[in-house]
């Protein structure tokens, strides 16, 4: 057993001396922001913090301190001792990636108090010191020794980071032309109106008059520089939308506060011209914090039991949007409850289809896997724990659910329990349509037109496009 044990005051003498190595890593920085909250630029960037702008506030002071002060409670004296103060002088940054070595010496002794003046110093791997001066501490008396106790396993998570990673691939894209469909609560009018102040999108907004001047009163946002559609209805803010579309008066359709299955039948019916010969669905762009990249799963929200052909089309919809996000060989993972072909389970017929269709070319520009089930196609250690050996396999990008009820299911429990934010595009015709996610999550929402944008600058380079045959209707 590994054991921690002390000096006592009598057993010290000056001269005696303990020290310790430790290397700066970006972790150790975000677990101080999240400790203290302090959000300073100079603390958290890690690329300021790397630059020569930075003078090591946070890696000096808190970081530094606190290895002085490990040196002195674990090492010498050790257990027992009450730490009185510190005077030390920071010389040099301390950046992410520099090795440390913190030593503290015995300098000065009060025998009648038992007070120790110890002599302290960090020298960096250059042999450069970053820190020296001096703490006081009160040893202790009796001899102490306990088992060393191994610091609990943090895992630090930071929502929204995949969002902010879309946002950057639009910087510097124009943005684009967006018919904003009856956005008459101020939640949605808000969080959209985020996307417009970052520069994603050029509103159009199709919507009763009387009804957006409430929602934008009460959200608190001047649109009198916004073009304005009155219209009577969420109905005929539809139509109008979709006609504009056609019209090519816009680029990408934003979903207000408008039925999907009102919003995708309408295209059906009314925007032929803008549909290709593949049906429509709808894909979630995940942001899971403890996931290491994003998720798309597909289809939550249009084709409700989907057939082998519909799936094809799911599927190709997925693949598509992703290249759109850079993923250029995107691993698809087709769900189902069981990881080997079982006949009375439907879905895993479907799978094993859709893995031969992707073979015979049926369906291109990803590597498919199924079926799966969802711990296998997330994790690599229930992969590897079941002898599952597969490109997809523990690292899914697409996660392709049976039909509506299990991905709206698994959409919400990773919403909920695994903290994720979802946004979603409805793939298959030649204007993406944006489900900007729920009301007052603006990062999400930005995010949604982010990735809008970046299919309409995908279209943009890959014009003209051949007219496609009408599309399916929604199962």
């Amino acid at each position: 057993m590994d054991l921690i044990e002390n000096k006592t005051f009598d057993e010290i003498k000056i001269g005696d001396s303990a020290s310790l190595v430790r290397t700066l890593a970006e972790r150790d920085i975000q677990l101080f922001a999240a400790m203290s909250g302090d959000v300073n630029p100079a603390h958290v960037d890690v690329e300021f913090a790397k630059s020569d702008m930075f003078h090591g506030v946070i890696a000096h002071g808190m970081w530094g301190a606190a290895l002085i002060s490990t040196v002195l409670g674990t090492e010498l004296p050790g257990p027992g001792t009450i730490y009185l103060g510190q005077t030390l002088k920071f010389r040099r940054p301390v950046r992410v990636g520099d090795t440390v070595t913190v030593s503290v010496k015995a300098s000065e002794m009060q025998a009648d108090k038992h007070r120790i003046t110890f002599a302290c110093q960090c020298v960096n791997q250059r042999g450069e010191v970053v820190i020296d001066g001096n703490a006081d501490v009160i040893a202790p008396t009796s001899k102490i020794s306990r088992p060393r106790v191994t610091p609990p396993t943090v895992t630090l998570h930071d929502p929204g980071a995949h969002y902010r990673e879309l946002l950057g691939m639009v910087r510097g894209i124009p943005a684009a032309r967006a018919a904003l469909i009856n956005p008459i609560d101020a939640k949605v009018l808000r969080s959209i109106m985020t996307a417009v102040r970052a520069g994603v999108i050029l509103p159009t907004v199709i919507a009763p008059a009387k009804l957006l001047r409430a929602a934008a009163a009460e959200a608190g946002e001047d649109l009198s520089a916004v073009r304005l559609v009155d219209v009577r209805d969420a109905h005929e803010a539809v139509t109008r939308a979709i006609a504009m579309a056609a019209a090519g008066e816009v680029d990408m359709l934003v979903k207000g506060e408008v039925p999907v299955d009102d919003l995708v039948r309408s295209m059906i019916a009314n925007g032929r011209s803008l549909l290709r010969d593949r049906r429509l669905s709808h894909v979630y762009v995940l942001d899971v914090p403890t996931y290491p990249r994003p998720l798309l799963l597909t289809d939550a929200m249009v084709n409700v039991y989907p057939d082998l052909n519909a799936k094809r089309d799911i599927v190709q919809n997925s693949i598509d949007l992703a290249h759109v996000l850079r993923i250029e060989l995107p691993k698809v993972a087709i769900l189902s409850a069981v990881e080997t072909v079982f006949p009375p389970i439907r879905s895993t017929l479907d799978a094993a289809a859709l893995c031969k269709m992707a073979d015979r070319g049926q369906i291109s520009g990803g590597s498919l896997d199924g079926p799966l089930s969802f711990d296998h196609a997330v994790s690599p250690e229930a992969a590897q724990s079941s002898g599952i050996k597969s490109p997809v396999a523990g690292k899914a990008d697409i996660l392709v659910v049976p039909d509506l009820e299990s991905g709206n299911m698994l959409a919400e429990q990773l919403e909920y329990l695994g903290q994720a934010q979802m946004v979603g595009i409805i793939m298959g015709a030649r204007t993406p349509i944006v489900m900007p996610g729920r009301p007052g999550r603006d990062l999400a929402c930005q995010a949604s037109c982010a990735v809008a944008l970046l299919l309409v600058q995908s279209q943009r380079l890959h014009r003209p496009v051949v007219p496609g045959r009408e599309a399916a209707s929604v199962a």
